[in-house]
């Protein structure tokens, strides 16, 4: 091709981008770095924004933006708190649109020996609807049993659906969705594509954990299906984690949840009495639903977080296997610790990726200076997502605290406020408390190697 057509497509394709940039980024640096790309990098720089620039699940999302049942659109109730977290309360109902639902039972279930025997036993007794959604669902001594008692449930009447995440589940062989569909158990992968167009998506993963039971029980939190997580068989690589069983008129939340995704992987809407049958009052905690995403909900979690940090009096306390969070995170963190608030950050002495490790000791710096606790606890490896504010409200879930949970991936998340369980899961947070780090002189290389990791995890 003649040098001046190239010339010419270049400047067309480079003020395309520039012009598509200034009108949808919202972050300065990121716009800066895809217009100069497309400027200094010849139509490659252009033809790299069109495919991981745009954010095209978003579109996708509003396009297919399931009708919402009279559950999610009921008004928000007037506030009943009287104490400081009040605005908090008020602020999570403006942020993801939802109220906050009173009278839930919520159980703590630890690792899989306590959840996956519960969630069996669940499966097995459904009879109307079985919703479980998964970011690894493995085959193995942890997930056969899942997939025969959903084939079970399958042959003996009762509706199944699964959804698995297209990268989690195995991007290039997922044994459990081909034994599945060869059960005749409806399944799916979450933006699973070989076609080189869709490629794209790889990076963006639905991290959900849910598994409904005639859309009246929901367990969710952050356990996967994989023998991992059967601690009592000492597998090579344990990992211990914090799954949640909600029932009340919370579980009408966490259904419309899954309906979503589902429709978003299938086109198939979920809808009546199967899926959303009326909630009957079932304990005394209050709960609400928090989604992320890199579509209609991006940064609805984090924006909780940063509310919850700011409204915090006594403590904050928090729990999760990986730290690579903004800057606005660490700022409300060094503010709270400013102020007098007690806040201890808990994380494992290796995480199950160095690479991350390494990056989060960049992260810590200012949190130790600013007064914040940070501790660590040996192995096993506890995948556990726990945060608790002044003994009286919880955020647990599936989000790590890094960069791919709170920008990238499909989260769910939900907060809790009762004291009871909230008094628990502060309990279960303070428990990992072993070893204060304290901030240590390291070497040049050490430095850079934690700087580069850093900026490389948003990608792992």
């Amino acid at each position: 091709m003649r040098s001046d057509v190239l010339a010419l497509l270049h400047l067309a394709l480079a003020i395309g981008v520039t012009i598509h940039v200034l009108l949808t980024k919202r972050e300065a640096a990121s716009g800066v770095a895809w217009i100069g790309l497309a400027w200094l990098a010849p139509i490659l720089g252009s033809v790299l924004y069109l495919l991981l620039g745009i954010n095209r699940v978003r579109r996708r999302a509003q396009s297919l933006r399931r009708p919402q049942p009279a559950s999610s659109g009921r008004a928000a109730r007037k506030s009943v708190r009287s104490d400081h977290l009040a605005a908090l309360e008020h602020a999570g109902q403006r942020i993801t649109g939802r109220p906050v639902e009173d009278a839930n039972d919520i159980q703590i279930l630890r690792n899989g020996d306590n959840a996956y025997p519960q969630m069996l036993a669940a499966i097995d007794a459904a009879t109307s609807s079985i919703a479980l959604s998964s970011y690894i669902f493995r085959a193995d001594a942890a997930g056969i049993p899942f997939i025969e008692a959903l084939t079970r449930a399958k042959q003996r009447g009762v509706e199944v659906r699964v959804l698995i995440d297209g990268y989690g589940g195995g991007y290039f062989t997922s044994s459990t969705y081909h034994r599945l569909r060869r059960a005749g158990v409806p399944a799916a992968r979450f933006l699973h594509s070989t076609l080189p167009w869709r490629m794209p998506f790889l990076n963006l993963r639905s991290h959900k954990k849910i598994l409904g039971i005639d859309g009246r029980v929901v367990y969710t939190g952050g356990l996967n299906i994989g023998a991992e997580n059967l601690t009592r068989t000492h597998p090579r690589h344990p990992v211990f984690d914090t799954h949640f069983r909600f029932e009340g008129p919370v579980v009408a939340q966490l259904m419309d949840v899954f309906a979503a995704d589902w429709q978003f992987a299938t086109h198939e809407q979920l809808t009546g009495d199967l899926w959303f049958p009326a909630q009957n009052t079932a304990g005394n905690s209050t709960a609400r639903v928090v989604t992320s995403g890199p579509d209609s909900d991006l940064e609805k979690i984090e924006f909780v977080i940063l509310q919850a940090l700011s409204c915090a009096r006594q403590s904050i306390r928090i729990m999760t296997p990986y730290f690579l969070p903004d800057e606005r995170i660490i700022t409300a963190l060094s503010l709270a610790a400013y102020r007098g608030v007690e806040v201890d950050l808990v994380l494992p002495e290796h995480s199950n990726h160095p690479t991350v490790d390494w990056g989060s000791r960049v992260q810590m710096v200012p949190l130790v200076k600013a007064g914040c606790r940070i501790w660590t606890y040996p192995a096993p490896f506890n995948h556990s997502k726990l945060m608790t504010i002044d003994d009286l409200w919880a955020l647990v879930g599936s989000a790590n605290w890094d960069i791919r949970s709170l920008r990238l991936n499909f989260e769910l998340d939900l907060e809790i406020y009762h004291s009871g369980i909230v008094g628990e899961i502060d309990t279960l947070i303070t428990a990992h408390q072993k070893s204060r780090l304290t901030l240590e002189n390291r070497s040049m290389a050490l430095k850079l190697r934690d700087g580069a990791a850093r900026l490389l995890v948003p990608y792992l």
